[in-house]
């Protein structure tokens, strides 16, 4: 996580804000609960976050048209925009991996943390 940790450092946010950006972006839109799941995140970490993100103006949130006690998360312009930024440099980062440690060792590191967040819930 380190040269992630750098890489993100200079727009000034942490790695759980960027799982929740790229996840939504890769994604689309989608309920608070199912992105705490895909992020990786508890929902009680999210809902903090998400409140910051919306501050930021990075998402923003609306009522659920089928259950309005649910809220929908989307990523913004803005936030759109960062994930742009970086993403030439994340995706250097993770092909400095796959180079190092071969395409299937790190298929098989994403299935076994896969695995290992399954296990959590």
């Amino acid at each position: 996580m380190g040269p992630i940790r750098e890489m993100l450092a200079e727009s000034g946010i942490n790695e759980q804000k960027w799982r929740v950006l790229r996840v939504l972006d890769e994604e689309g839109p989608m309920e608070q609960t199912a992105l705490a799941a895909r992020a990786c995140l508890l929902l009680s970490s999210l809902t903090r976050i998400l409140k910051t993100m919306e501050g930021e103006g990075l998402l923003s949130r609306s009522a659920d048209r089928a259950d309005r006690r649910k809220s929908i998360v989307s990523v913004t312009d803005k936030g759109r925009a960062l994930i742009h930024t970086h993403l030439p440099e994340s995706e250097a980062i993770f092909r400095r991996l796959e180079a190092r440690y071969g395409a299937e060792r790190m298929d098989a590191l994403l299935d076994l943390l896969e695995e290992l967040h399954g296990m959590e819930r």
